[in-house]
């Protein structure tokens, strides 16, 4: 699987931005599909994931409510509808793709990642 990510830019607090992933592969649809950022000088984190099914999803609480992640098996494609966005959640984001349901919270559990996106939000 080929993932990758577009849609990210420059943003004032307070604003939207929605990136997209793009998979090339026709078993997109038996992956769990998640979105990790990295920050400069900062950890990888974890900021969405969502089941194959679509049925499920997951988020930390430092994006619950403000972030939303969808998926459509039919297109290959997986987006993160950012908003209310804040000058904390700056950094790349990269999707990536599991072939499991466990701990999809971690991003050991991908096996394919895409380039990245990098987003900026200004104060």
């Amino acid at each position: 699987v080929q993932l990758q990510a577009s849609g990210g830019g420059l943003v004032q607090a307070g604003g939207s931005l929605r990136l997209s992933c793009a998979a090339s592969g026709r078993t997109f649809s038996t992956y769990t599909m998640g979105w990790f950022r990295q920050a400069p000088g900062k950890e990888r984190e974890f900021v969405a994931a969502i089941t194959w099914s679509g049925r499920s999803t997951y988020y930390p609480d430092s994006v619950k409510g403000r972030f939303t992640i969808s998926r459509d098996n039919a297109e290959n494609t997986v987006s993160l509808e950012m908003n209310s966005l804040k000058p904390e959640d700056t950094a790349v984001y990269y999707c990536a793709a599991s072939q499991s349901s466990l701990a999809i919270t971690h991003s050991s559990a991908y096996i394919y990642w895409g380039l990245g996106t990098l987003v900026t939000v200004s104060s």
